[in-house]
């Protein structure tokens, strides 16, 4: 399984903001589906999840009420639509995919494949 994320960019403080990420290759195998995102300087976090099936949304007390995690099943593609944006949402954000509905959301070993990153700069 390969995961490309996209829609990084440049936004000031209050604006919005939708990353994507593509799954490609054994994408039948997939349970469900996460973000994580890693701040300068700190450890990488949970943000979102959602089961490949697209439904199961949970979210991270952080961003509840402004991001929306959701799946375009024509497009295999999962999406984080991120509103109100703040600057201590200036991160690389990392798509991640698991094979098993088994461990806590919230852990990065629970998920088995990693997309390659896309940096969200919030300015405020």
């Amino acid at each position: 399984v390969q995961l490309q994320a996209s829609g990084g960019g440049l936004v000031q403080a209050g604006e919005s903001l939708r990353l994507s990420c593509v799954a490609s290759g054994s994408i039948s195998s997939l349970n469900r589906m996460g973000w994580f995102r890693q701040a300068p300087g700190k450890e990488r976090v949970f943000v979102a999840r959602i089961w490949w099936s697209g439904g199961g949304t949970f979210y991270a007390d952080s961003v509840k009420g402004r991001f929306t995690i959701s799946r375009d099943n024509t497009k295999n593609t999962v999406y984080l639509e991120m509103n109100d944006l703040k600057s201590e949402d200036t991160a690389v954000y990392y798509c991640a995919a698991a094979l098993q509905p088994f461990g806590p959301a919230r852990t990065e070993t629970s998920y088995d494949y990693w997309g390659q990153g896309t940096l969200v700069t919030v300015s405020s």
